[in-house]
């Protein structure tokens, strides 16, 4: 199984990072945003791709995180989905060895060719999250904001403070100066550091924003804001981009607190999203990456990934390929804590100290299994493989393959399996191989199907 065994020591993390003085344990913050897509902020992820940002949307907090810190241009999310991809954040593993794929239930119709697999909804609470590690290691640990990953609330998987087991519904109509509780997720988490700060505790905070999940929801002022900014080519509503940047703002005042507490210099702070932008009218556009949320297509899973704090060179940039579930030993190598638990993640720390360096990581790839249908043509059951510059992407109701050069053809628009058939073979192998390894559940033949039966949208909130 291509997992990693890994002890981490205090002693490795002295030598790799030159974090804080005498021993003192940094503090980490983790800001966790709700479908935002790769290009959804002013911050260009790629160093030489001036459409790796936004042509419209203003994000100068996550600017001024990406000056301080390195960006990951080849960030990607565990799945093209949220439950699946926080299930796979907080454990280190991988949501087909989690048995978590979907946010919910299979929804067998009559014109799937396939029936999807009976996914877990609810992290078991035998999984040890990273929450609980740090927890068991003198942390104070806390999660503000949506959770979605079952009726198991936070505290039962390690968090002391957090405000219960919540989605989507969670932060729908806030009063017009709090959309999508933006502000108030944050007020609860700088009240939680302040009081950290105070009793000189070391801390692990996860703010897990419900924005910019639609509903689309921003203050007035914010959309007054941008109906005056000229738009863009690719992005154009004002009422996205408002709420874009009341994020942001919210984002900028959890800095300026840290700033104030004089914790900058011991606290590392993790920007990411869960998945891809939707791509739709109603969200933001992925564009040039090809598909949206729900695929494992480049728009449903590349995304921002941004790391700053001590040790960390700002405004570098790194062209590894990273996966959610990379987090969990990296926050575990900085915090100094061992374990001795099996998971699929490698550590990032090495990356962080020097950009130019590659990563040791058993396989040399990265592996998608989404099992499901969504609501369009290209969100069908899939699993996929990126190793190095290429990725193979593998339809389970066809069983057809494509490949592509994401280096030369990051819109995955022109299909390499025929004229590199070698390597579409060894790929092939290699993610046949890894779905056997970590026990994937496979859709099968649906035995109900009928071609003549009529298409509709699958309503499941994710």
């Amino acid at each position: 199984m291509m997992r990693l065994l890994l002890f981490f020591t205090l002693h490795t993390l002295h030598c790799t990072l030159h974090l804080v003085a005498s021993g003192e344990k940094p503090n980490f913050v983790f800001i966790l945003v709700d479908d935002l897509g790769w290009t959804g902020t002013s911050v260009a992820l790629h160093e030489q791709l001036d459409f790796s940002q936004s042509d419209y949307y203003q994000t100068p907090s996550i600017a001024q995180l990406a000056e301080q810190g390195m960006r990951f241009s080849h960030a990607y999310s565990p799945a093209p989905l949220c439950t699946p991809s926080r299930a796979s954040i907080l454990t280190g593993k991988s949501p087909a060895e989690l048995h978590i794929t979907s946010p919910g239930r299979s929804n067998p119709q009559a014109y799937h060719k396939l029936v999807e697999v009976e996914n877990r909804t609810e992290l078991k609470t035998s999984e040890i999250t990273i929450a609980e590690l740090l927890n068991q290691n003198g942390y104070k640990t806390a999660h503000f904001g949506k959770w979605h990953l079952g009726r198991s609330n936070p505290g039962k998987h390690g968090f002391d403070v957090h405000d219960g087991s919540t989605s989507n519904s969670d932060s729908e109509n806030t009063n017009g100066n709090n959309p999508k509780d933006i502000f108030g997720v944050t007020s609860r988490a700088i009240d939680f550091i302040e009081k950290q700060a105070e009793a000189n505790t070391p801390f692990y905070l996860q703010l897990s924003h419900y924005a910019v999940h639609s509903p689309t929801e921003a203050r007035r002022e914010s959309i007054q804001r941008f109906n005056s900014v000229a738009k863009g080519k690719r992005h154009k509503d004002a009422e996205f981009a408002a709420m874009t940047w009341d994020l942001d703002q919210s984002i900028g005042a959890l800095l300026a607190k840290i700033r104030e507490l004089d914790l900058t210099s011991t606290t590392y702070i993790i920007f990411a999203s869960d998945n891809g932008a939707a791509g739709n009218r109603r969200a933001s556009q992925n564009l040039p990456l090809n598909g949206g949320k729900g695929s494992l297509l480049e728009g449903g899973i590349r995304v921002p990934l941004i790391v700053s704090g001590p040790g960390i060179e700002g405004k570098s940039n790194s062209q590894v390929p990273t996966i959610g579930y990379d987090l969990y030993p990296t926050i575990a190598e900085l915090a100094g804590v061992s374990f001795n638990h099996e998971i699929a993640g490698t550590s990032l720390v090495s990356v962080l100290q020097d950009s130019a360096t590659t990563l040791d990581r058993q396989g040399d790839a990265l592996y998608f299994h989404y099992p499901h249908y969504g609501r369009g043509p290209r969100q069908k059951p899939q699993s996929a493989i990126i190793s190095g510059r290429y990725k193979l992407l593998k339809d389970w109701e066809t069983g057809s393959l494509e490949l592509y050069d994401l280096d030369r053809d990051i819109s995955e628009s022109k299909d390499l399996s025929r004229s590199n058939p070698d390597l579409r073979d060894k790929l092939s192998k290699q993610l046949n191989d890894w779905l056997l390894q970590v026990n994937a559940q496979l859709p099968e033949a649906n035995p109900h199907y009928d071609a003549d039966a009529n298409p509709r949208s699958n309503r499941r909130r994710r």
